[in-house]
């Protein structure tokens, strides 16, 4: 399926200079949707824990766990979880932001497969594998429905990633 078809480019959103990649067209097609919940599902089988970053991590991140009946950890931006946290700081494309998860939510040695919609940077990303790996959780792999190319990512995350859609620069 050409998934590429059901993402929109928003120039200057959420600020100038950024060009937003929006899936609201993919998320209004069941048959687009289901799709790629499938096509994620089968690279995350091995995992025994799905993450997801708040918020468009949770809308494919949930539903994966879901369909494997796998445990989803919410990774949350600051002071959105109850109780203790671990916390981690880090860059946006636009600013600086902190995520946290709950301590206890993961156990040591779990093996977890994170689940975001786009890969651009990489600092989300980042963050959450540091996240994970300062509670013993070991990354399988990250799966992102886009990622956008010539940000070099790759190589900052130095990790297993797969991605359903590649994005050149200004397409």
């Amino acid at each position: 399926m050409e998934l590429k078809k059901y993402i929109r480019t928003i120039k200057d959103f959420p600020e100038k200079g950024i060009e937003f990649k929006d899936i609201s067209l993919l998320l209004a097609n069941g048959i687009a949707l289901n799709y790629t919940i499938n096509e994620m599902a089968l690279l995350a089988k091995d995992a025994d824990i799905i993450v997801g970053p708040d918020a468009r991590g949770f809308l494919f991140g949930t539903p994966v766990a879901a369909t494997l009946k796998k445990p989803f950890i919410m990774v949350r931006k600051q002071g959105k979880l109850p109780g203790e946290v671990v916390s981690c700081d880090y860059g946006l494309e636009y600013g600086r932001n902190v995520l946290e998860i709950q301590k206890g939510i993961v156990q040591k040695g779990q093996k977890a497969v994170i689940i975001d919609d786009v890969l651009a940077t990489g600092g989300t990303l980042e963050a959450i594998i540091k996240l994970l790996n300062s509670q013993g959780v070991e990354i399988l792999r990250i799966i992102v429905l886009m990622e956008l190319e010539g940000f070099n990512a790759r190589e900052r995350l130095d990790c297993d990633i797969k991605s359903l859609i590649y994005i050149n620069k200004g397409e």
